[in-house]
């Protein structure tokens, strides 16, 4: 009974406020992260981003207007990760920020030595623990090319890392995946990454993605949604642990894809 009465829900909502098709299919066509969707991913994620801007506070900041266009884009690639996790697994929050441009935030640390500081830092993106996503759409806009930059899905990333706790790389895994697999590969890549940003060697991604195991953690989704085949061929460990986790084979879609 309550299984049916949350479908009837679901289906309320998405009569109500769909995103119109005709609005979709420009979408679907004009931004390149989702060329390779079939037709019936193309229509689930409709729905995933209907649901989302049902459920989430997307609220523009300082004079900033979102039309119809620019919330079904950002819902859209805000939805791609979870095509076939669900929306639930954007469960414990409610917020979607979104500054004209880039944005100053402040953060209170404690030194070694016990002494307390505060930062102001200009960000492109920000994810709360519990909290909002803020967003510039300065940087939404430049996270359409396919060039291994994704302000949308690199948060979003954050939030999904963020429901077992800290964004430190280790988002809830399936049942069916080994926690053992999933260390090893993000681990090893991680460390060759840090010793080849210290030497100045080139890397595939980004040397961001070195700052943290939660930043490599967002850095490589980005990587593996934008330039999958370069990811795969570069950090093939990796890539196979975000095929599993995302359920998704975006190389296969996007296989002539590199940075």
């Amino acid at each position: 009974m309550l299984h049916r009465l949350r479908r009837w829900r679901r289906e309320r909502i998405l009569e109500r406020e769909g995103i119109d098709p005709a609005l979709w299919q420009e979408l679907m066509q004009g931004l390149p992260q989702f060329a390779g969707l079939d037709t019936d991913e193309r229509e689930r994620l409709r729905e995933l981003a209907s649901l989302f801007l049902h459920e989430k506070q997307v609220e523009p900041l300082d004079g900033l207007e979102l039309d119809a266009s620019m919330r079904g884009g950002l819902a859209a690639l805000a939805c791609l990760p979870v095509l076939n996790l669900g929306l639930s697994a954007y469960r414990g929050w409610h917020t979607v920020l979104v500054y004209p441009g880039g944005f100053l935030a402040r953060h209170a640390y404690t030194d070694d030595a016990g002494v307390a500081h505060e930062e102001v830092s200009p960000l492109a993106g920000e994810a709360w623990e519990g909290g909002p996503v803020v967003l510039s759409w300065d940087d939404v806009e430049r996270s359409l090319d396919l060039d291994g930059y994704n302000v949308v899905i690199h948060e979003l990333c954050h939030k999904l890392d963020m429901v077992n706790g800290d964004a430190n790389g280790h988002p809830p895994l399936p049942a069916e995946m080994s926690l053992q697999a999933w260390t090893a590969a993000f681990s090893e890549a991680y460390h060759a990454l840090c010793r080849n940003v210290e030497e100045e060697r080139e890397t595939f991604l980004d040397p961001y993605a070195a700052e943290a195991p939660g930043e490599f953690f967002a850095v490589a989704c980005e990587a593996f949604f934008e330039q999958p085949a370069g990811l795969r061929d570069a950090l093939p460990g990796v890539y196979e642990q975000l095929r599993r986790y995302f359920r998704q084979d975006p190389a296969h879609r996007l296989p002539g894809v590199y940075v």
